[in-house]
């Protein structure tokens, strides 16, 4: 390995330039015309390899330098070295950015590049698809064309990055943005959409508004109540009817208060756990039982039950969502009513129908029934004890099965509720048909 050159070595070199022009002026004299021509010539060599290292730098596109003798050599050899060190260096910084854009990329917010001026050089794909941004058509464009939105513009031109801002997009999405200094002559924007997060906070403020609304009332009733019976000389037939009422009330509140740790019940379990093993032709058998003593007879109520039908999933999730959609087709149809409930097989997979020939809903109620408290008759349902939270459980409760709730109904020409478990959730025939040899007979 060399080493790097020294004054040493230069004298050294001048020194066997001059060296053969002394022993020659031994022989034939004139020694400092000898001297001058030795040191002309170290000049000439010195030019020599001048031009050589202008023309490498300038001209060839050799990536390696010019091979050097004497003095220039370690030059060369340490251009190449520090070529070398250069080259790896871009490498490390080559290989660095391309896991600083991957990590980037894989990231849940959008992140732009600006420069001080506001200028874009980089951004995300995620960037590009929440603010649509082009790229690399938008590679230099100031981010006030591309986002142009009054807030924004004095969010970048007031330049207080203290805090965030949450903006809706054209596209109907909240995206909240933050830009902090990246350098000093650079800006880091991220935008987040918290779309969802402001979809959830809307549903938790009317949740507990509708929650406090439906206990509200019977509260008042109870109060109301309890405040007349504090009268020592309350006639019995008043004060049976307020207590008959207040009963009334409390099982309202209780039912609602149940309906409620259901519906956590299934929103707080596990996606997974759809495994057990469920005869649904029993668990029907019993509801029209529920469903007939519902009813009193005022309802003609079929069923059409496949016998072999069984399936797997989670028991308690999929009966309270058969039992709701059965007792709200009891419940909020009018005497007369012909009710059919089916369960069958499809190519889809199994099927679960509820339908009647009653009044029917008006298209305009349909796309919000599954919608927590919501009720198309609100007199009726506080009549008939209804408190909006069914199709609720239903539909989060098919959810959890990979399943959707489905609403066909036309005023005047009655409503059919149905949903399909798909065909990987159907136990097999032929261990259906060996659970029901292998089980014990019941005498009736």
């Amino acid at each position: 390995m060399l080493e790097r050159l020294s004054w040493r070595k230069v004298v050294f070199e001048l020194g066997l330039f001059c060296l053969p022009a002394l022993l020659l002026s031994i022989f034939v004299g004139h020694p400092a015309w000898l001297l001058v021509a030795a040191l002309l010539a170290a000049l000439v060599r010195n030019y020599y390899y001048q031009l050589r290292l202008s023309r490498w730098l300038w001209v060839d596109l050799r990536r390696t330098p010019p091979v050097g003798r004497g003095s220039w050599e370690p030059l060369f050899y340490g251009l190449h070295q520090m070529q070398l060190r250069h080259r790896r260096r871009r490498r490390e910084l080559a290989t660095l950015f391309k896991r600083f854009r991957s990590g980037a990329e894989t990231l849940p917010d959008a992140l732009v590049m600006l420069t001080d001026d506001g200028h874009i050089f980089w951004c995300n794909g995620l960037a590009q698809q929440l603010l649509g941004f082009r790229w690399p058509e938008d590679n230099g464009q100031h981010i006030l064309n591309l986002l142009r939105y009054p807030e924004f513009n004095s969010y970048i031109q007031g330049r207080s990055f203290l805090r965030p801002l949450t903006l809706l997009l054209n596209n109907q999405r909240y995206v909240e943005f933050r830009v902090m200094p990246y350098t000093d002559d650079q800006l880091l924007m991220v935008a987040r959409d918290v779309t969802q997060m402001r979809q959830l906070e809307g549903a938790r403020r009317n949740f507990f508004a509708n929650a406090s609304h439906e206990l509200r009332t019977p509260l008042t009733v109870l109060q109301g109540y309890l405040e007349m019976m504090s009268d020592q000389d309350m006639d019995e037939t008043i004060r049976a009817k307020a207590i008959h009422t207040m009963q009334d009330q409390t099982q309202r509140m209780e039912r609602l208060v149940k309906q409620l740790l259901v519906l956590s019940r299934i929103e707080a379990a596990p996606q997974g756990e759809v495994n057990e093993r469920i005869d649904m032709p029993s668990i029907l058998k019993r509801l029209q039982q529920s469903a007939e003593g519902l009813s009193q007879q005022r309802h003609e109520i079929v069923f059409r039950i496949n016998e072999q039908l069984m399936v797997r999933g989670n028991e308690e999730q999929l009966r309270s969502a058969v039992s709701n959609l059965i007792y709200n087709a009891v419940i909020h149809t009018p005497p007369g009513t012909r009710i059919e409930v089916c369960w069958q097989r499809t190519a889809a997979g199994a099927q679960f129908q509820v339908s009647d020939n009653g009044p029917g809903i008006a298209p305009e109620h349909l796309p919000r029934l599954t919608e927590r408290f919501y009720r198309v008759d609100k007199a009726r349902s506080r009549q008939t004890g209804g408190s909006g939270l069914g199709l609720a459980i239903v539909k989060h409760a098919l959810g959890n099965h990979d399943a959707r709730l489905e609403i066909i109904s036309e005023p005047g020409a009655g409503t059919r509720f149905f949903f399909t478990l798909p065909n990987r959730l159907i136990v097999p025939a032929a261990l259906t048909q060996n659970s029901v040899t292998s089980s014990p007979r019941v005498k009736p």
